[in-house]
């Protein structure tokens, strides 16, 4: 199997509304290109700390939802709900650094442990205001999704994927990626460009057949 020659860094928090809508769109990318491309989410912690995190019922967060979460929702066929709750992110960008670690320890080439485990979080947040900051509530998902669950309570509980998530932090910050969901273009390797916001299937459409016209 050939490698592919574009690949998207998905820099990401899951405390962003927009970066869960931009799931079906990037969805949609990969089933038009297929194995041309590859979709990786990387870690992007919006408010770590010591940055306050945002009041849940403050007036910031019910004018952005209804100036564009709602409607943007409702445009891709996608049911959020503005979380009762602010939390730290931190931790479930962990859990999702272990749920890839599963994913390259697996003999099978289709596995998408990650991919899956990212969906749920972002699901339970957006539509039942999950914690994503209780490693208990991390690891009930785990267990929901028929994963290890002990296997990612001790991963949190001894800080095995923070670095991971601290370097995507950095590499974020170094290619100059302010906002998320921030997009990071690469054809074979070299870096290509960056979109940052949620983009339109349009749009990421266009952004990669540019590429595949530069590799004719």
């Amino acid at each position: 199997m050939s490698s592919p020659r574009i690949t998207i860094d998905v820099f990401s928090d899951y405390v962003c509304p927009f970066c869960y809508l931009e799931e079906p769109e990037l969805e949609a990318l990969k089933a038009r290109f297929g194995e041309a491309i590859a979709i990786r989410w990387r870690a992007f912690e919006l408010r770590p700390e010591p940055i306050p995190t945002l009041e849940p019922d403050g007036d910031y967060l019910h004018d952005i939802w209804a100036r564009a979460v709602y409607p943007m929702a409702e445009e891709r066929g996608m049911a959020l709900r503005l979380p009762r709750i602010q939390p730290r992110s931190r931790l479930a960008h962990e859990a999702t650094a272990w749920a890839k670690d599963l994913d390259a320890q697996s003999i099978s080439e289709k596995t998408n442990i990650a991919d899956t485990l990212r969906s749920a979080l972002f699901r339970g947040f957006f539509e039942d205001s999950l914690d994503l900051a209780d490693p208990t509530a991390l690891v009930a998902v785990a267990k929901e999704l028929g994963l290890d669950g002990e296997s990612l309570e001790n991963a949190l509980d001894e800080g095995h994927y923070r670095e991971q998530v601290l370097a995507d932090q950095r590499t974020a910050q170094e290619l100059g990626i302010q906002g998320v969901p921030g997009l990071r273009f690469s054809l074979d390797g070299e870096h290509a460009g960056i979109l940052e916001g949620a983009q339109p299937r349009r749009q990421l459409l266009l952004a990669v057949e540019r590429l595949l016209d530069l590799m004719k």
